[in-house]
């Protein structure tokens, strides 16, 4: 390569030739960037954790999203890539079984395959004895299931990775082996500049596929990239005797419970891939060397030996084999397990493309989309769980490999709902952490924060209770539900996202980005979508206006970072203040018919419908502190939230929990508040995604046409085909039958005259109504009030009916509730 042909200035820098650099520059060229976009490798393509991949692909997944891209993968493997670049890839489309021991892996597979169903997939629920028609050397003692999908398979990592990048040369990207970037910093117009010893190159977009050395890299750029490197064994055994004459190649056998990883066919050998569930092992924590090229380390047989002599049991024909080759590599693990694949938090047009544990697995898809938000400002599949900015900037280097050890010993672990990640906690405590810790609390984390899900209480232990099915923490959720309905219940909300921006122009800039218009007067509430320019959303905001400049948003807690980036992103030069105030206020919410009478007990503000109307904001006195007080209900019921200096919220809870006792006062958690708004039919975070324009979600009523603001001509266009019938699919609201036993998780198939029209979004049993409730993406057609539906739940077909309007208090009557009026 000659200094005249190395580019010094170009649309986009990839950084990093593995399979999601070289998967990201083929879809970028897909989606018309390729003659903008370069792509740097500091040795050879695949020389870092691609290449020692096993390649191994499955539509075995409980995740919608995440099967929407494998399935595209598999399709790519095993034919398009190849027919389209000409270069082999190498697949081997031998199917899989991911088996099961026990009813609680037999649960796992039968909602992995009522989400398999909504996706179309080729998957079935099967005996030991049909396995043993495919694959009769395995060993089936004990095994009671398996999960069949024939269409999966197993690829050449370097194979495809070439592919994709001959596919991306073909149209016009241009990539760079053995140069090394060294530096990477964003200049004062905004563009970045990435260093190399054979020049600097300026770009509008630079993108970290950095694999191992991702995180490294982000601190050129000042940015917290959590993830760790853990190392993962494979071992090939010498030609296998019985594999000799064999014509069709074995599926490959996933077994998490005893092998604790997978076994398939290698030609004529043998190989087994462990994820041993203790003293996992990482490796360059402060620093991965530059000079590392196809590294691998000596295996640790002593590591991994208990799951390695389960798998010679299981596959007794390998026990007299010798080992031919030992791949011991390092992959790199996020504090979750999931990809980073997403915009970096803080900064514009940075954006990630590792931290991606199963590579051949995931990439392509993973890309693919990335490639369309950074081209079209929106993926096209919900991209929340690969985020990066779901961190924050707790996510220290300490933290980051206490999670990524545990996650890697949950790799072949039942993936239950709800499945509660405890090391390296509490993170963010609130103030009332100890005290509700005390009364019987089980947390959860998000964003951080500990946010109690439910309340310990007869006799029931105070830690989580897995099960895909119905346990006992199903009665205590109940019971909470029912103090809210009909007395009184407390809630620790200080995980939501605090966000002021005010200043002169506060106003203005805030109503071109929100779809709804904003309050008018002091103290008003709005409900508003943030839209990006696909007219998708980004995220849903409650909007307080404090003062004429000055406006509070609040929001989830995990879409801190992408609040504070879209505010933040779209700043042109106005007199804007925007401050997080996250970590410096804590939050209540009090609801329930006797919510009024005992706030009144704590204030002296009054509390009339006169006085404090309904979606109305107040900064009052409660129990001598001041706080906001919002009069509004996720719940439903009359009630209020107060926004409080954290230093003196837990004297404000204290205070209300003692005014209520005489009232029935309980605390609740977000397992009640879920069923609750489900009940209310209030779209959640699983249904307000940027796969979905406000039409889809059925959320048009927090929308004006007749104003402009970000997304609002895509808004318009999305309304218009919602009004001649052209959407694709829309947002319904359904109630299922309940059996008793298992409620659903979302993911499941929605099925209209024995056809798949759609899928669960959200599901929970709602404990007033007493039946299973649902929000479901469908065909526009099936979405009319009263047709009945058939929902796949726990593999099986149970009854449904499309709703026009919530099961409780549809029209709100409960909320608006006026004080009695006293009678002389």
């Amino acid at each position: 390569m000659s200094q005249k042909d190395f580019p010094t200035r170009t649309k986009v820098v990839i950084v990093g030739g593995g399979v999601m650099g070289c998967g990201l520059a083929y879809h970028l060229a897909h989606e018309g960037w390729g003659p903008e976009t370069v792509l740097l490798e500091k040795a050879e393509l695949t020389s870092g954790s691609t290449w020692h991949a096993a390649g191994q692909i499955t539509h075995s997944t409980s995740s919608f999203g995440l099967g929407k891209m494998v399935d595209y993968n598999i399709g790519l493997y095993s034919g398009k890539l190849e027919e389209e670049t000409g270069q082999a890839v190498t697949w081997h489309g031998c199917g899989s079984f991911r088996l099961a021991y026990s009813e609680d892996e037999m649960d796992w597979l039968r909602h992995t395959l009522s989400v398999g169903r909504s996706l179309g997939f080729n998957i079935e629920l099967v005996g030991p004895e049909f396995v043993a028609t495919k694959h009769p050397f395995y060993n089936l003692d004990g095994v009671i299931g398996a999960l069949y999908t024939p269409d999966d398979g197993h690829v050449d990592p370097s194979n495809v990775t070439m592919a994709m990048a001959t596919g991306a040369r073909q149209k016009g990207v241009r990539i760079f082996r053995r140069c090394q970037a060294t530096n990477i910093t964003q200049s004062d117009t905004g563009e970045w500049v990435v260093e190399t010893p054979q020049g600097t190159i300026t770009c509008e977009h630079v993108v970290n596929a950095g694999g191992t050395y991702a995180r490294q890299m982000g601190e050129w750029s000042g940015l917290q990239l959590p993830m760790t490197s853990m190392t993962h064994h494979y071992l090939v055994t010498e030609n296998v005797p019985e594999f000799e004459d064999l014509e069709t190649e074995l599926p490959v056998i996933r077994d998490d419970k005893k092998v604790s990883g997978y076994i398939r066919m290698e030609q004529k050998k043998g190989l087994i891939g462990i994820y041993e569930k203790q003293n996992p092992n990482t490796v360059w924590e402060d620093h991965c060397p530059w000079e590392a090229e196809n590294e691998l380390f000596a295996a640790d047989y002593d590591r991994i030996m208990p799951w390695l002599e389960n798998s010679m049991d299981r596959m007794p024909i390998f026990a007299e084999l010798g080992i031919t080759r030992e791949v011991h590599g390092a992959i790199s693990h996020p504090p979750d397990g999931n990809p980073m694949v997403g915009p970096a938090p803080g900064v514009k047009n940075y954006w990630c493309a590792c931290g991606t544990q199963i590579g051949i697995g995931w990439g392509p898809g993973l890309t693919r989309e990335l490639a369309k938000w950074m081209v079209h400002g929106s993926a096209d599949i919900s991209m929340r769980d690969y985020d990066p900015r779901r961190f924050g900037d707790y996510a220290v280097k300490e933290w980051q490999v206490i999670k990524a050890k545990e996650d890697y010993c949950l790799r072949h672990e039942i993936p239950f709902p709800h499945f509660n990640r405890l090391q390296g906690r509490p993170i963010k405590p609130s103030p009332m952490y100890k005290r509700l810790k005390e009364k019987g609390a089980v947390y959860e984390e998000v964003f951080g924060h500990e946010r109690p899900r439910w309340f310990a209480k007869n006799g029931v232990a105070q830690h989580d209770h897995y099960s895909f099915r119905r346990n006992e923490v199903h009665d205590i959720v109940g019971l909470e539900c029912k103090a809210v309905r009909e007395a009184v219940g407390i809630m620790d909300i200080s995980a939501f996202t605090k966000v002021k921006v005010s200043g002169a122009d506060a106003e203005k800039f805030l109503d071109g980005l929100v779809a709804n218009r904003l309050p008018k007067k002091v103290g008003g509430i709005a409900l508003t979508h943030l839209l990006n320019r696909r007219g998708r959303i980004e995220l849903e905001t409650t909007v307080v206006k404090l003062a004429d400049d000055a406006y509070y948003l609040v929001c989830a807690a995990f879409f801190e970072n992408r609040l504070l980036d879209h505010l933040n992103d779209n700043l042109a030069g106005e007199s804007v203040v925007v401050k997080k105030l996250s970590d410096d206020w804590a939050a209540l919410t009090l609801n329930g018919p006797k919510s009024r009478e005992v706030l009144a007990q704590c204030t002296d503000a009054p509390l009339d419908n006169t006085n404090f109307r309904w979606l109305t904001a107040q900064q009052i006195k409660v129990a001598g502190h001041d706080v906001w007080a919002f009069r509004m209900s996720y719940a439903g019921e009359l009630g209020w939230e107060f926004h409080i200096p954290r230093e003196n919220a837990l004297a404000v809870y204290d205070a209300l929990w003692a005014a209520g006792e005489a009232h029935g006062i309980a605390d609740y958690g977000s397992f009640a508040m879920n069923a609750m708004r489900m009940e209310k039919a209030f779209k959640g975070a699983g249904e307000l995604t940027n796969e979905v324009t406000l039409s889809e979600a059925d959320v048009m009523r927090f929308a004006k046409l007749d104003k402009e603001y970000l997304g609002v001509e895509k808004t318009r266009t999305s309304a218009e085909e919602a009004a001649n019938g052209a959407m694709k699919w829309v947002c319904a609201y359904l109630q299922i039958e309940p059996d008793g036993v298992e409620d659903g998780h979302g993911g499941e198939a929605v099925l209209l005259g024995g056809k798949v029209v759609g899928s669960t979004a959200s599901v929970a049993y709602g404990h007033t109504y007493g039946k299973i409730l649902a929000f479901a993406y469908i065909k526009p057609y099936a979405n009319v009030s009263g047709t009945e539906v058939e929902v796949i739940v726990a593999g099986k077909p149970r009854k449904g009916k499309i709703l026009a309007e919530a099961v409780y208090d549809p029209a709100s009557v409960f909320p608006r509730t006026d004080a009695a009026i006293a009678v002389a």
